[in-house]
């Protein structure tokens, strides 16, 4: 066995392997740690879970509290706003002491009996996790497309479920992703992932009663850089077929009440040109980035919809980005952000089909917030339902009146245990790079609990994938505030809060920026007194994972402690594996190490390659068993290493979720367990009282 107990940790066996490329050899000690068959590696996974538990023991009591602390600002019986659609109101609601979400309807009035669609309770009984793909209700209202995953491998099975009888009928269907209804309620179309590369890369055509054996394959993707994804216009006209990598996409669409014809193309695919397609009308409008990096609107006749005939409608714009367009029969909302906020332009359409100057841009209150569309399934409407929340304001549904231009509270999220917003401050900042780039820093904390330079400062981040890093509400954040955190979410280039080009200036040659912009933000809020500098914690997970490992190689005396979530470490083997889940598309984020300037460019920063013989924060390192992201081996890896090399005693301690995938537990009751791991760890290694 490749385990042994000196002093008190576990210790990895280690088995020299090498790769040499373009000059230089990899050494990895732990590639046997990949076999998940093996029983040396789980008992290694296994002896790490046992030494975390003992380290952690002391903190039980502070857990459990931690728990019952979050728990108590949970309603745990709740219901979500009501949205209709067809016959149908349709809502989800939650009841105390069940982990997942009962998903329900009325017909035709909400004083109408309560009929369950879908009981995801039902679906986990004896499982140790569950997680629903895609849930979609044909057009008459009668049957439920679902799948669902019980391992966290994110595979999802098909089913489908007459609601009139409540019967599942035969239809199921392996590693499906997109799942999309015709007009006719018995055609459905649906995605299948490569086992292998785990992208989804086939559409079928399914009838119902006749064998999935027969299913016709109607659209294969073969670029491995691409998946594919389906789904239906606002106006239901269509089905539209998207094919896209992380920079380039192309659309195909087919009239859902045809569903046997062929699909059509609305412009041919042009490397580093992404569009997105909805329909109003006889014409198409068509978001893209074929002028500018920061997305247009133009318009194209159904006839002809390829690229000779668009017709612009809101031009590129350098300092806004065009992130989504939510089209209705009368109006269109342009969703844009602007200097790293979110924005919300309506506009109404004349008669004519023109569309008008813009009626109104709805107003958010506060300097830091989250707004995105809320579930409008409407075509014909004046109504825009929205969601708005903050680092102080809990989730919040509004309607606005496109006609009066005023907005209306449906539903505020109840938050119990006698919350009071005004105790609670939010401010927006900006810290200055190395090459004098402005980085915003969102920062919550609670107002009489705040002293200048004394409190422990709590730093999130992520900076991949121009994924722009959410600001809303989480009342498990109140047990760090109410203990006298400041939280700060650092929105550093490699992220899309600024638009297309902020992500780019952090991904591929540019990548460094990612880690020096939060270096950088960590620098500033001690500087300005937001933190003691002596305590201060940082967490991220994934590719937010590949951020604390590297600005820990870089800047290991800035940071008391960490808490890595399925982190992205072992960034060389990965991305020279060819054969893993995500490797090829991910060259467009990362690199391709084939190359020599991309290789040297990345083994400059990876997390696992860098790792050396001095003091590092300590650490709690998190993965799961079934990451089909992240693989275990990973993290793994990366504690078996360090483990021979640091110089401190500080904690370094793994845990691994032997029964769930990158997102960690399914059920709600035992997330909120492993979010009381993470701030009993945070509260014992910053010395917080408990």
């Amino acid at each position: 066995m490749p385990i042994a107990t000196n002093s008190s940790f576990p210790s990895a066996k280690p088995r020299r392997t090498e790769t040499t490329l373009h000059g230089h050899t990899l050494v990895d000690d732990y590639g046997w740690l990949r076999d998940k068959e093996s029983p040396e590696t789980i008992a290694y996974l296994e002896a790490e879970n046992a030494y975390t538990a003992a380290a952690l023991e002391p903190t039980k009591e502070l857990q459990n509290t931690l728990y019952r602390e979050m728990l108590s600002h949970i309603k745990e019986t709740d219901i979500s706003v009501p949205f209709r659609d067809g016959d149908y109101w349709y809502y989800t609601r939650t009841e105390e002491g069940q982990q997942y979400p009962i998903y329900c309807r009325k017909q035709d009035s909400l004083d109408a009996p309560e009929a369950v669609i879908l009981d995801v309770n039902e679906l986990a009984k004896g499982e140790s996790f569950m997680a629903l793909g895609g849930m979609t209700v044909s057009d008459d209202g009668n049957l439920l497309a679902y799948s669902f995953d019980n391992k966290g491998f994110r595979q999802y099975t098909l089913r489908v479920k007459d609601l009139r009888t409540g019967e599942v009928l035969p239809e199921q269907v392996e590693r499906t992703g997109s799942v999309v209804w015709a007009a006719d309620n018995k055609t459905i179309f649906y995605t299948v992932e490569n086992e292998e590369q785990k992208r989804q890369y086939q559409l079928f055509r399914h009838t119902l009663g006749v064998s999935h054996a027969q299913d016709v394959l109607v659209y294969e993707e073969t670029d491995e850089r691409f998946n594919i994804g389906a789904g239906r216009t606002r106006d239901d006209k269509y089905i539209a077929l998207e094919s896209g990598s992380h920079t380039t996409s192309e659309a195909r669409f087919l009239d859902a009440e045809t569903p046997d014809a062929t699909f059509r193309l609305i412009a041919q695919r042009r490397e580093n040109i992404e569009y997105y397609i909805d329909h109003r009308n006889g014409k198409f409008f068509i978001r893209t980035n074929d002028t500018g990096r920061n997305f247009r609107l133009v318009t194209a006749p159904v006839e002809n919809p390829d690229t000779d005939n668009w017709t612009e409608v809101i031009p590129h714009r350098a300092e806004v980005m065009l992130e989504d367009i939510d089209l209705f029969a009368q109006f269109y909302v342009a969703c844009e952000r602007r200097d790293g906020l979110q924005h919300m332009r309506v506009l109404r359409f004349a008669n004519d089909g023109t569309e008008t100057q813009p009626v109104q841009e709805i107003a958010f209150p506060e300097p830091v917030y989250s707004a995105h569309p809320h579930v409008n399934r409407i075509f014909d409407t004046t109504k825009f339902r929205y969601a708005y929340q903050s680092l102080v304001t809990p989730s919040s549904v509004y309607e606005y009146d496109v006609i009066t231009g005023e907005s209306t509270l449906l539903k505020q999220l109840d938050v119990p245990g006698e919350f009071d917003r005004t105790l609670y401050a939010s401010e927006r900042l900006f810290a200055i790079a190395p090459d004098g780039v402005k980085v915003p820093v969102s920062v919550v904390y609670r107002k009489d609990r705040f002293e200048r330079g004394k409190n422990p400062l709590y730093l999130y981040g992520y900076g991949s994938y121009g994924y722009s890093l959410p600001v809303g509400f989480n009342s498990n954040r109140l047990s760090l505030l109410d203990r006298g955190f400041v939280i700060a979410y650092a929105h550093i280039r490699g992220g899309g809060d600024l638009g297309k080009p902020w992500h780019d200036a952090g991904r591929l040659m540019q990548k460094l920026n990612t880690f020096t912009d939060f270096i950088a933000v960590a620098e500033h809020l001690t500087a300005s007194g937001y933190g003691d500098p002596t305590r201060v914690a940082i967490e991220g997970g994934s590719a937010g994972g590949l951020l604390m490992g590297t600005v820990t190689n870089m800047r290991a005396d800035l940071f008391r402690a960490v808490i890595s979530h399925v982190p992205f470490v072992d960034v060389m083997n990965t991305m020279l594996d060819a054969s893993l889940p995500l490797t090829v598309p991910e060259y467009e984020e990362w690199g391709n190490p084939n190359e020599k300037e991309a290789f040297e460019y990345m083994l400059g920063y990876s997390p696992y390659d860098n790792l050396e013989a001095k003091s590092y924060p300590a650490m709690l390192v998190k993965t799961s068993l079934y990451d089909s992201q992240v693989m275990y081996w990973e993290p793994a890896k990366y504690v078996a290493k360090l483990r021979t090399l640091k110089t401190d005693n500080n904690s370094l301690l793994l845990h691994t979720n032997m029964t769930a995938g990158h997102g960690g537990a399914s059920g709600r009751y035992d997330y909120l367990k492993e979010i009381a791991m993470d701030y009993a760890f945070l509260l014992r290694e910053l010395n917080v009282s408990a």
